[in-house]
């Protein structure tokens, strides 16, 4: 891996189909309409490493894509962005996986998964050279390839070792099912995580956000941000707790708006910002994220977030 690499996201690359507006009254004996339709490339660390590169830091992508239409795409979108794809592992034992969205009115959206997306990938023993990386992020913990407990360990002690900051965002398991008591040697290795609300709630069977993030915390990752979606984001550690309001957009697909919130968040963060400062810029990224369909489409590059930021100073 280069030396100038300062970002690393390691996880889940698929193409997203994307459904909005679909009406379940069929308008045939086989067939159904919808508002549109839009391929996209997608999966954590996919698209945490393009809002990541748009926004000024050198990225790379650790994953695995299959030899086929689907890899080929995800790949080439990586490249068009800037971002380092020399890691990414492609194989014919295992398809690219491929998921349809359906996105509400609201931007809020549902997921359909397949068997491609439980693959058996081991990104440790693909991690290189790490000199130079600031930031290594797992996208996301409790999905393939992070939901196998030895290959978390294994990738956060070989990460932790060269004294990289690590972040992990989370996902509802789909397929094999992980607790935070099945990863408790390893959670103190972990910097920051950044569960949404719901998966906040499972993880942690709470529904105060206070009270969510004291179980993280007492598990032993370092600081806890839960993203509340329109309600904004929730920040505690052993020494403080912020809540910000989230920025208000007319919203259209909230996929990869998550990704896109901690991508900024460490671009800010990694560019000396403070956390609270880091947090409102990653406000602004995930808002302006779900201003189009497709988890790529909206952010473009720092000047756009800094000018949304202005634009809604009370």
């Amino acid at each position: 891996m280069s030396a100038s690499i300062e970002l690393l996201t390691i996880g889940t690359a698929l193409v997203d189909s994307i459904i909005k507006g679909f009406d379940p009254k069929p308008v045939s004996a086989s067939g159904y309409r919808a508002e549109s339709g839009t391929l996209s490339v997608g999966g954590e660390a996919v698209n945490g490493a393009i809002a990541a590169a748009k926004l000024g830091v050198r990225t790379a992508i650790l994953c695995s894509l299959g030899n086929d239409s689907a890899g080929t795409l995800v790949t080439a979108a990586l490249e068009a962005n800037g971002v380092d794809t020399g890691r990414i592992v492609r194989s014919d034992e295992h398809p690219t996986p491929v998921t349809t969205m359906f996105v509400r009115d609201d931007g809020s959206r549902q997921s359909i998964t397949n068997t491609a997306h439980r693959y058996h990938f081991h990104p440790e023993r693909f991690l290189g050279d790490l000199t130079g990386v600031r930031a290594v992020v797992l996208g996301s913990l409790f999905r393939a390839p992070f939901d196998d407990p030895e290959v978390i360990s294994a990738v956060l002690k070989a990460v932790k070792s060269q004294g990289i900051l690590i972040a992990a965002d989370t996902k509802l398991p789909n397929f094999r099912f992980l607790s935070l008591a099945d990863l408790k040697e390893v959670l103190p290795l972990i910097d920051y995580i950044t569960p949404n609300e719901d998966e906040a709630r499972y993880y942690t069977s709470k529904s105060d956000p206070q009270e969510m993030a004291e179980v993280f915390l007492s598990s032993g990752v370092k600081n806890v941000i839960i993203k509340l979606s329109a309600k904004g984001c929730y920040f505690q550690n052993a020494e403080r707790s912020l809540r910000l309001p989230p920025l208000r957009v007319e919203a259209v697909d909230a996929t990869g708006a998550g990704d896109t919130f901690l991508a900024g968040f460490l671009a800010s963060l990694l560019n000396g910002a403070s956390v609270q400062e880091a947090l409102l810029f990653a406000n602004a990224c995930g808002a302006i994220c779900t201003t189009k369909v497709g988890a790529a489409a909206a952010l473009r590059d720092r000047a756009q977030v800094l000018h949304f930021l202005e634009s809604h100073r009370e």
